[in-house]
This record gives structure tokens, C-alpha cells and sequence, in this order.
């Protein structure tokens, strides 16, 4: 099953500390978080590793990878391997200097996180009073330096409202992407599983954000971690006859198909372990043990996950399984099996709908009395 899966993005979460404490943080991430255990000389040999058999797009995360002091020597040396590296950082330690040195290091991309229109929605979310102005202060210093960012921003029910706003802001900054993440309840985000949106709110975001998308040739937008934004963009531009094409960024996965882990993309966490994506709790090998290549072809957990006909529940029946998939770490994370249904998507598929007709008619059918 690995034929045809070729690994194009990946996210090495090179660190976990963190000087911030996320309501949503997929690691836990803090101030006294471990650093990890690759030291300079493995993290170069990773990133030799990963060039041996695969190009894909190289993301430093963390925690915040710019508490690593060598940083932008890693960096560096996957540039000189010809990787695309990019970086995502909150921006609270972005000034001319560190702009002046993701140049000279290479990087090709780097991301903030913006969660709120204002100070007091954004601070919240992130758990550190001033990480607002941080934000804003970075994107104005990359803008000065002539270096192009995107914005990510997660959404829970205490945010919810501000999406439109967040949004406008990010426009106004000069993001070049702006990526909407419903976030996956993994790491600290399972502490807020009350505020999670709901199915139906879920859908009335996309649908928004399918239409705002639709009129939009600033900057470039993209939902994450919803795959069935896919099966109901397809939807709403046959109903309302309006031709949506598809834009993309040389450092992006795409953006033309849902749930893409493990399918297009995977994690490597700051001890050597690689997950399907940066939401997915469960580990399918170790770098420190076994080369990547051998994972992304032939581990067991990777090989489910492609494999479309293991899928259960709804998405199993849906005939958009092709291009959504529902959301594999979302579905680990509320029914502990990966292989279940998107448990916030309410599309009935198709052979569903007609199973319950079929069923319905019967019962309608007059019962004769035996003679």
C-alpha cells in the first residue's frame, strides 16, 4: 500500500520547550519542557536521512524551535541538502537579527500563530499576557525585512466568533496564507474537550469559509485538520455553480484532498519518533532505530492508514472517501480507533441514505393476514 504515497511534507518538532502554555497545545509545551535528546550532529544526520529517499518540505516546530541554539545550523544544513526548510514560530523572539538569519539560513517559509483580533482573545488562548503583541510585532518586522509569512489560527468554541476577524487582521498584515486549524484534541487540547465546536457549527464555519475563499485573490486560504471541508466544497460548488480553483504554495501539501496522514505527510517528534501527523499521539517507528524510509513504507500503523477499504463507520460507506477521509487523529481522540468515522462531520453518505429508504418502504408495506 505504500506505492503511489510519497512523502512530501514533514514536520520535525526539533524541541518542546516553549515560552508559552497554549490552551491547545498539541505537546504540552512550556518553559520547562524537555529540549529532546537529538543533538546537533543527529539532527543533521536525520535530515541526511530524510533527503536519501524523499524532498518533502522540512517544517522546524517545537515547543519554539527558536529557544534551540542551534537552530539555524540545522537549518542551514538542510538547505545545503537542497530540503525546503521552513520554520513555525508564536514570534515572540522574531527581531531584524533573527530575520537577517532565517536568510542566511535558507528558510524558505515561516508561519505565526494568531489566535485572536485582539489582546485579550489571543493572550488568552495562548496563556501569556503580551504574546498578541508579539505576533503582531513579528509580522511587522518580517514585513519590513521583506520576508513572507502565513498565519495559523486555531479555533475552539471561546474563539469561535472571531474567526472573520482573525482573518481580516491577518489579510492586513500581509500574511501570504492564512490557515484555519479546527483544532484536534490531543496534548493539552484534551483538557478542553467542552469547548470543541460542534458538528453543526463546524459546518456553518466551512461553509463560510468555502464562500469567503471563493471571492478572495489576496491571499491564499486553507482549512486544516477539516477534511470535510473537501467533500463539501465539492458540494457547495455544484449547488451554487460556483468554480472554486484550487491555489497553492511551493511549500504547502496541496490543499486538493482532506486527511493526508501518514497518505502525504507525517511528524518526527524531539526523541526520534514518527507519528502520522502532528495530531497523531500514536508512533510507527523510531528514527534512532530504523532508517524513515522503512517506516514510511512499511509500518504497520501507516499501512492502515492508507488502506481506505479498513475504514469504518460513515467514512467507510462515504463516496467521498477519496477526497476527505475524515480526520484519522480527531477519530483516535474521541473513540480511541483511527480507523472510525470523523466523529464532527454530519454527511450521511449516499449508500446510507438509500439503505434507509429501502428499509423505510418496507416497513410502509401493508402486512397481509395468512390464510
Amino acid at each position: 500500500m505504500s506505492e503511489g504515497f510519497t512523502l512530501k511534507w514533514l514536520a520535525w518538532e526539533v524541541t518542546r520547550r516553549c515560552n508559552l502554555r497554549c490552551v491547545h497545545c498539541r505537546c504540552s509545551s512550556n518553559e520547562a519542557s524537555t529540549e529532546g535528546d537529538f543533538s546537533t550532529d543527529e539532527g543533521k544526520r536525520l535530515l541526511s536521512d530524510i533527503v536519501s529517499f524523499a524532498n518533502p518540505v522540512v517544517v522546524l516546530s517545537g515547543g519554539e524551535p527558536l529557544l534551540r541554539d542551534d537552530i539555524f545550523e540545522l537549518a542551514s544544513f538542510g538547505t545545503s541538502l537542497g530540503l525546503r526548510m521552513c520554520m513555525a514560530t508564536n514570534g515572540s523572539l522574531v527581531d531584524d537579527g533573527v530575520c537577517r538569519r532565517m536568510d542566511e539560513a535558507g528558510i524558505q517559509m515561516v508561519s505565526l500563530s494568531l489566535d485572536g483580533s485582539t489582546a485579550e482573545i489571543h493572550d488568552d488562548f495562548r496563556q501569556c499576557q503580551g504574546a498578541f503583541d508579539g505576533v503582531i510585532r513579528a509580522a511587522e518586522t518580517f514585513r519590513r525585512n521583506g520576508r513572507k509569512f502565513i498565519i495559523n489560527s486555531s479555533f475552539t468554541r471561546r474563539n469561535r466568533s472571531d474567526i472573520p476577524n482573525v482573518f481580516r487582521l491577518a489579510k492586513s498584515l500581509g500574511a501570504t496564507a492564512w490557515y484555519m486549524f479546527m483544532i484536534v484534541p490531543t496534548g493539552r487540547g484534551a483538557d478542553i474537550l467542552e469547548e470543541l465546536i460542534s458538528g453543526d457549527d463546524y459546518d456553518e464555519i466551512l461553509e463560510w469559509h468555502f464562500l469567503q475563499e471563493s471571492q478572495e485573490d489576496e491571499i491564499l486560504m486553507r482549512p486544516t485538520c477539516a477534511p470535510h471541508y473537501y467533500r463539501l466544497a465539492r458540494q457547495l460548488s455544484a449547488a451554487r455553480g460556483i468554480k472554486q480553483e484550487r491555489r497553492s504554495l511551493s511549500f504547502s501539501t496541496g490543499g486538493g484532498k482532506g486527511c493526508i496522514a501518514a497518505q502525504s505527510i507525517c511528524l518526527i517528534d524531539c526523541f526520534g519518533n514518527v507519528k502520522p501527523c502532528s495530531y497523531f499521539p500514536r508512533t510507527a517507528g523510531n528514527v534512532k532505530e530504523t532508517p524513515l524510509r522503512e517506516i514510511w513504507e512499511k509500518s504497520p500503523l501507516f499501512l492502515e492508514l492508507r488502506d481506505f477499504s479498513l475504514y469504518k463507520g460513515k467514512c467507510g460507506r462515504c463516496e467521498f472517501l477519496n477526497v476527505c477521509g475524515g480526520c484519522r487523529a480527531r477519530a483516535d481522540a474521541v473513540y480511541g480507533d483511527y480507523l472510525a468515522e470523523e466523529p464532527f462531520c454530519g454527511y450521511i453518505p449516499a449508500r446510507a441514505r438509500a439503505a434507509d429508504e429501502t428499509a423505510a418502504q418496507r416497513d410502509d408495506l401493508p402486512i397481509r393476514s395468512i390464510p
